[in-house]
């Protein structure tokens, strides 16, 4: 019995450290959003950079609904065809010390 309780809380333990891991940078939140979207290649081959129109020009925006958010462009960007579009432009909270990505829309 001792044995079985060892190996969930290991298990419970890599689990966590691996969620930690995922959310402890803003580009390694967006590649995580990237992957489960159902991006794998992008996620990896994609460069991210911080998209300073949209931090600059939507900042009261960001105050408003995301506190402590930036928004951010991946220069070779998934394309969705339901939508028929590209999705290049993502914002990333901050949550105390963790990173959650979401999509921002088209420019």
């Amino acid at each position: 019995m001792k044995k079985i309780i060892r190996i969930i809380a290991v298990i419970i333990i890599v689990v966590v450290v691996i969620f930690l891991l995922l959310h402890s940078t803003p580009k390694m939140a967006i590649r995580t959003h990237v992957l489960f979207m159902g991006y794998p290649i992008e996620s990896f081959t994609s460069d991210i950079y911080e998209y300073k129109y949209h931090n600059k020009v939507d900042k009261n925006n960001f105050i408003k609904f995301y506190p402590n958010a930036k928004a951010y462009t991946l220069t070779k960007p998934p394309f969705e065809k339901e939508t028929e579009s590209e999705l290049s432009n993502y914002i990333v909270r901050k949550s105390g010390f963790l990173y959650f990505a979401d999509i921002y829309g088209e420019t």
